[in-house]
């Protein structure tokens, strides 16, 4: 973890960018984050659901829509583009993520023995090095802000789990290049969390035909990563459910 000085409070209307803003805790991420006045840039790669969010979250807040791939080089120089007109970006929230690159269509989750490695190329790219890339480019709208990068992790990242070696590694990494990051940008903060099991549809295709309704709602976490950004901690690796008996304490 790196320490910086006192933290500075973010601008009056900041500008974030969700990535996976469509379904899930994305969604709810970017719903909390209108609430609280900030301007949103918002993607995912289902367009028409991308419309619905903007359109309830455009009575909060500016939004600024455009669906896509994180994976396209395109698409996040227009994400980036965006933020700038906004303002420029205080923070990034890398969240979306793949489980296995291609379509389960109901199956298992595979095992690494037999598994496909075009879908695997697909869960880095997706997980791994989409970020990044995006990362790259907001850098210089971050810095100018005292920024942060917020990367959505997994307890899988760090517990070996029978088929979830591709998404777990790449999660893995995702863990390692933001620690890295996080020396590299001292004056950022630089976040991973992992939320936890949630009831979300990405949690429903990993357990095919399971009755997932023991797991929280992606709501239930929000008020983690509100006290995240209000607090400001030292950049590193965080779970949802410190956060939240953190914030209740």
């Amino acid at each position: 973890m790196n320490t910086t000085d006192t933290p500075q409070p973010p601008p009056a209307h900041p500008v974030a960018v969700v990535t996976g803003a469509s379904r899930g805790l994305g969604l709810e991420l970017a719903r909390f984050l209108a609430e609280d006045g900030w301007q949103l840039v918002i993607t995912a790669r289902g367009a028409a659901e991308l419309s619905a969010v903007e359109s309830r979250l455009s009575r909060l807040t500016t939004v600024i829509a455009l669906a896509g791939s994180v994976v396209d080089d395109d698409h996040r120089a227009d994400l980036a583009a965006a933020a700038d007109r906004l303002g420029g970006a205080a923070l990034l929230v890398n969240n979306a993520s793949t489980l296995t690159g291609y379509d389960l269509a109901g199956a298992a989750l595979p095992a690494l023995a037999e598994f496909p490695l075009p879908g695997l190329l697909e869960t880095f790219e997706v997980n791994v090095l989409g970020p990044i890339a995006l990362t790259q480019l907001l850098l210089p709208q971050l810095r100018s802000h005292d920024g942060a990068m917020l990367a959505i992790s997994s307890d899988a990242a760090v517990e070996a789990y029978a088929g979830w070696g591709g998404y777990g590694a790449s999660k893995a990494a995702l863990d390692h290049a933001c620690a890295v990051l996080a020396v590299e940008e001292p004056g950022l903060r630089v976040w991973t969390v992992d939320p936890g099991d949630l009831r979300t549809r990405m949690h429903q295709e990993a357990f095919p035909g399971e009755d997932i309704s023991d797991r929280p709602l992606p709501q239930t976490v929000v008020p983690a990563f509100r006290a995240l950004l209000r607090d400001r901690p030292a950049s590193g690796r965080y779970r949802a459910a410190d956060l939240l008996a953190a914030a209740v304490g």
